[in-house]
């Protein structure tokens, strides 16, 4: 049996809301884009669009370390760099919007 505790169930809450919040400013950024199609609002919309992919890939692989599906070493590096990725393309994508 699992045990659960009120820390561990506020911290799966609090991921839930990173994970909305990060939704929300990708789905406000494309707004954003579609109203007035600029290219620096094209940057930012995938910008946030790869950082919520992100934060989605952060709480999978959080969940498999946790549920025990895969071992800290080896395989799971794998999974750290599918995790990385989209957070590093997302941050140069806002980057590339905010310096043109």
């Amino acid at each position: 049996m699992v045990s659960v505790s009120i820390a561990g169930l506020f911290l799966g809450l609090m991921r839930l809301v990173l994970f909305g919040l990060s939704l929300g400013l990708t789905v406000i950024s494309f707004q954003a884009y579609r109203k007035n199609g600029s290219e620096r609002l094209q940057y930012a919309f995938v910008g946030f669009a790869f950082i919520s992919m992100g934060v989605a890939v952060t709480n999978l692989n959080t969940q498999l370390l946790v549920a025990g599906g895969v071992e800290p070493g080896g395989s799971f590096l794998w999974f750290q760099i599918a995790e990385t990725v989209p957070f590093s393309v997302g941050f140069a994508m806002i980057y590339l919007s905010l310096y043109r």
